[in-house]
């Protein structure tokens, strides 16, 4: 007959019987439990490895084969990737249309009305304009860092911008 203790309702409400030992009864023979089971296999194989050679049946021999999981990278493996390839890299990073049209409008607003509507640009020019930018903004942006640097960081602030613009003097490095 069962104990009181060793009966216990289950998920649907139902009595069922506890794992394991009745409570409150030990044996002394049994085994102390061990530390550490390092450097002990098991001959059986994995649940994975035995599933590995298996298909679904709704598979064909030429389908894809499905991708797992994405590759987690470590933090900062990325971030170390994107930097080599925009160093290695000649090409604008900036788009080119959204550029264009900043520089549009802000010569319109800078000249008089009449003379505005009628402004044409060559590509040439918006080209060159675009390649100036980025490279002020790259050298803005490696003395940022040296900033950062000296202030014992690795994260650039915005005081590490305004200190370096602030350096620079009032044509920001340009002649």
């Amino acid at each position: 007959m069962a104990t009181k203790s060793a009966i216990r309702a289950g998920p649907s409400g139902t009595p069922q019987r506890a794992r394991g030992r009745p409570a409150g009864k030990t044996t002394t023979t049994d085994s102390p439990a061990r530390k550490s089971t390092a450097g002990k296999t098991k001959p059986t194989t994995s649940p994975r490895a035995k599933k590995a050679g298996k298909r679904p049946s709704n598979v064909q021999p030429g389908d894809p084969t499905p991708t797992g999981r994405r590759r987690r990278y470590k933090p900062g493996t990325v971030a170390l990737k994107e930097i080599r390839r925009y160093q290695r890299s000649y090409d604008l990073l900036i788009a080119k249309l959204p550029f264009a049209r900043l520089v549009r409008e802000v010569a319109l607003d800078l000249l008089p009305a009449d003379v505005g509507a009628e402004l044409r640009w060559q590509s040439h020019a918006i080209q060159a304009l675009q390649e100036a930018a980025e490279a002020f903004l790259v050298h803005l942006f490696e003395d940022t860092n040296l900033c950062a640097i000296h202030a014992k960081r690795v994260t650039i602030m915005q005081k590490d911008i305004q200190l370096a613009r602030r350096i620079r003097g009032a044509w920001g490095g340009l002649g």
